[in-house]
């Protein structure tokens, strides 16, 4: 269940449909052939969970005994079938085998679970010890790596494009966040709250990279999917909190079309009306408030953050006016009327989002 009494366990990719649609155009096989095969398997999926929203999604069991304290991870080999959850190869307290991408996946759960644990004293991504589970090595060239409501899958990718969607920790962070946002706040995944659903789950994904590498705001180069792209690509990853509209500038993907400001919304009705796009902007107000506060970005503007999203007031339709009014409020309530607010402001103000 979530805070709102709802529950929507909606299908979210790392990358983002307009990337596959180009991609899925292109007259090399190589390039096109994963890409219309992965856009319709996530065609298939997403459908999949509208299904699982009407009839209810089935319930994931804490084992008895559990440590809330303690990761459950398990992750399995789907052996390049869609077959879910796949061959178990690995399970919690297991040493690494000689398979990277299972050793890479078991990290980041581990990663994503003490973040959150260490950071917001959250156990699990329900709250309440909730089992990691991860299948890799999923279909053949699949060019994706998701959350489907109940479990992570990384794809292998096509070599040509995207290389393993394990190498980028902040991956596994970002599509782990969207169970956390399913478990709270519930944001509906359609034009700004889907935005926001998109942003919550970048900015968590950095502040697991940020947190396992030990960084502080100035250090981390606050990019999405850094190593996943391939050598021939010319970028640097999926996104940049940092500087969005500059990850990528390619012959192939084209060039990354994410806002930094309202200035520059995109009004779209593809891709739900731009989630993967728009979030930029609130992606922006994040760096902004994070690097103006300075030192660990977890500790007080993911603070901020993280009190919004599971404090209940947030609505499933939220704008992003909703959501920066209600991060002044925290950063009020949390650290009074000093830098911390000051910053929080300032970062709104600076993206174009005005705040009550």
């Amino acid at each position: 269940m979530t805070t709102n009494g709802g529950f929507e366990p909606v299908f979210c990719t790392i990358v983002p449909p307009h990337v596959l649609d180009r991609l899925a155009r292109h007259q090399d096989p190589a390039l096109s052939g994963p890409a219309r095969r992965s856009l319709e398997h996530d065609a298939y999926q997403r459908t999949h969970r509208r299904l699982t929203t009407v009839i209810g999604a089935p319930a994931v069991a804490v084992p008895a005994g559990a440590s809330a304290d303690q990761p459950d991870r398990t992750v399995y080999d789907a052996r390049h079938k869609q077959d879910l959850p796949g061959h178990k190869v690995r399970s919690e307290g297991q040493q690494p085998g000689k398979d990277a991408t299972v050793n890479r996946a078991y990290a980041g759960l581990g990663a994503t679970f003490e973040l959150y644990l260490k950071a917001y004293g959250r156990h699990s991504i329900d709250g309440s010890g909730l089992p990691l589970d991860a299948s890799v090595h999923y279909d053949v060239k699949y060019n994706n790596a998701f959350w489907n409501g109940e479990q992570m899958v990384f794809g292998d990718g096509d070599g040509e494009i995207f290389l393993d969607f394990t190498i980028p920790v902040d991956v596994i962070g970002h599509e782990l966040t969207h169970g956390v946002t399913q478990h709270t706040a519930n944001l509906t995944y359609f034009g700004q709250s889907g935005a926001l659903n998109e942003s919550l789950s970048d900015v968590f994904g950095s502040l697991i990279k940020q947190y396992t590498l030990g960084q502080t705001a100035a250090e981390a180069d606050w990019l999405i999917g850094a190593g996943l792209l391939a050598p021939r690509v010319t970028g640097t990853a999926l996104r940049s909190m940092k500087a969005p509209g500059t990850a990528y500038d390619d012959d192939v993907l084209g060039k990354d079309p994410q806002p930094a400001t309202m200035d520059d919304y995109v009004h779209t009705g593809s891709d739900n009306g731009g989630v993967h796009i728009n979030s930029g902007i609130p992606n922006h107000a994040f760096y902004l408030v994070a690097t103006a506060i300075g030192g660990h970005a977890w500790e007080k503007a993911g603070q901020v953050w993280y009190d919004v999203l599971t404090g209940g007031e947030l609505k499933e339709d939220a704008l992003f006016a909703d959501f920066a009014t209600l991060t002044v409020k925290a950063a009020r309530e949390r650290y009074g009327a000093g830098d911390e607010l000051q910053a929080v402001q300032k970062g709104w103000e600076q993206v174009g989002v005005r705040t009550l």
